[in-house]
């Protein structure tokens, strides 16, 4: 059977996933911008890197996870333009920055816990390491890669031959303005140089001091100096939303691979966008809902995980309330399951229903494949063990459900079993309901009322 295999955004194919330590995997994600709530379309791609961090060690790999937090740098465009995301954030609250970016980190840290998504081995915030970017800074430019203007330290995409590699960009047709992405600063020796770090803005509220004046980094510096600092330099995977191919990734290829003259990335991941009435989910949009919103309307948070599991994580997933409705109904069935009543009974039929999942999952993460193939098979100590990669909770709610019943529950039981003797039909719906109604599913056996507790 195959091991793990991973789409490359780099190689656009399907390879085999082979670390550089046999033990151990390296991975960096992209963190959160923590100047708002953030949107499910966001927590789409954290639960993707969680389902790769946890397949990683099913498959026998410890992983070592990074993931910044960005509190400082990040421009409302990618091309260095317009204004902080986190200047802009706390004057629209009332806040200062670093009020601003704790509120929104510690509620973002409240959202991967209520998905279930496991913390990373490090969580590193931007305005901590600025020393790490003055260095990187200083290191391209002694190598000849970066220069000074009045306004900014930029890296100089002339000198870096492979610049377009990650995203196939035509760079002839974005310096031409053919529908590119850059700007025609005149600072700029070329129209894709990116900001390094930026000066002469006084009214920037977040400044640091630098051999090139006062400032602060440009967004995308960050990533390369946090990540080589915990990674070394070169990391095994690197993920991120494919929102970031173009510029972020692309950026980060250029600074760090000019820095070391070593490979930056092996493996780059990128999850898909999550769309809502056919439009990409975004913060300044009207399409703007949080997981709060998903729990507000009476969701388990585990069923937006679950409705994350209908779509692979490189295919576009539309979001609606019906197809939310549906994950929340497939996840009470599993939670319905009992364990003690499995279809498989021989080991060596086990051994093979076993790898076909796992051949499904190692297939560059066929979630969506893995959780049909749990469902025809029907075999809950096989949905317990891959639990370990889908991170449905699924031990800890059978245990809740299957929990001894308290006196006063049983009480009623026992009521409503003796109203049934009598055919007190009245008197044992009402019991019923009231079962009900305290969370319990009720049902009618030759062995009398039977109840679970819900878990969802």
């Amino acid at each position: 059977m195959a091991g793990l295999r991973l789409y490359n955004t780099l190689t656009r194919s399907v390879d085999e996933f082979i670390p550089q330590d046999p033990q151990r995997a390296g991975m960096y994600c992209c963190g959160p911008t923590v100047y708002n709530y953030a949107h499910i379309g966001n927590l789409r791609t954290y639960v993707f890197e969680d389902t790769l961090r946890r397949t990683l060690r099913l498959n026998g790999y410890t992983p070592f996870h990074v993931m910044n937090i960005t509190d400082v740098g990040h421009l409302e465009s990618d091309a260095d333009e317009g204004e902080d995301k986190m200047v802009k954030g706390a004057r629209r609250e009332g806040l200062d920055v670093w009020q601003l970016a704790r509120k929104y980190e510690t509620a973002w840290l409240a959202d991967m816990a209520l998905l279930n998504i496991e913390r990373p081995e490090v969580i590193c915030r931007a305005t901590e390491h600025i020393d790490d970017m003055v260095a990187l800074v200083e290191r391209l430019l002694e190598r000849g890669l970066a220069y000074v203007t009045s306004d900014a330290v930029y890296f100089d995409t002339g000198r870096f031959p492979r610049y377009a590699d990650l995203a196939r960009l035509d760079l002839h047709g974005l310096q031409a303005g053919a529908g590119g992405r850059v700007s025609q600063q005149g600072a700029k020796r070329h129209p894709n140089d990116f900001a390094l770090w930026f000066m002469g803005r006084p009214r920037h509220i977040m400044q640091w001091d630098s051999p090139w004046g006062r400032g602060y980094p440009g967004w995308h510096i960050e990533c390369s100096a946090m990540s080589m600092k915990y990674l070394g330099a070169t990391i095994d995977i690197h993920c991120g939303g494919v929102d970031h191919i173009q510029v972020h990734h692309t950026n980060e290829i250029a600074q760090s691979e000019g820095a070391t003259g070593q490979p930056f990335v092996r493996y780059w991941l990128h999850g898909q966008w999550l769309l809502i009435d056919s439009e990409k989910m975004s913060k300044s949009g009207e399409n703007f809902l949080t997981l709060k919103t998903l729990c507000d309307r009476g969701y388990d948070p585990l069923a937006y995980r679950f409705f994350c599991f209908q779509a692979h994580y490189r295919s576009e997933l539309r979001f609606t309330w019906e197809a939310l409705d549906a994950a929340q109904q497939g996840l009470r069935r599993i939670y319905s399951m009992d364990p003690s009543d499995d279809p498989i009974k021989e080991p060596a039929e086990r051994a093979d229903a076993r790898a076909e999942v796992l051949d499904s999952l190692n297939n560059d993460l066929n979630i969506p494949q893995m959780v049909g193939l749990l469902n025809r098979i029907g075999s809950p100590a096989l949905w317990l063990e891959f639990d370990a990669v889908l991170g449905l909770d699924l031990a800890a709610r059978l245990a809740q459900r299957d929990a001894d019943v308290p006196q006063e529950i049983q009480n009623i039981v026992d009521q409503r079993n003796e109203a049934r003797k009598r055919r007190d039909w009245s008197e044992s719906d009402r019991l019923r309901d009231e079962l009900t109604a305290m969370g319990y599913d009720v049902a009618d056996t030759p062995r009398g009322t039977e109840i679970r507790k819900r878990v969802i």
